[in-house]
């Protein structure tokens, strides 16, 4: 899969990684977000790593509310 701007570099991403999806693109700082927030996990209590991977879980599963359904639900 490639693609390209007028002002940007082409980027070639190999067919093996995308068809299972194996591949993430994001942000550096998110990345950098993400690093720190996990290297500090394990300060976490149990509790709290289990209710944020229960999170990860539904989200993965589109269980999940975007603001806008959540405002509508409680009628705001």
């Amino acid at each position: 899969m490639a693609w390209q701007d007028r002002n940007m570099t082409t980027v070639t991403i190999p067919k093996n990684l995308i068809k299972n999806d194996d591949l993430i693109v994001l942000p550096r700082k998110e990345y950098e977000r993400l690093v720190r927030f996990w290297a500090n996990a394990e300060l976490l209590p149990k509790h709290t790593k289990k209710a944020v991977e229960k999170g990860f879980k539904e989200i993965a599963e589109g269980k999940f509310l975007i603001s806008k359904q959540v405002k509508n639900a409680l009628g705001l």
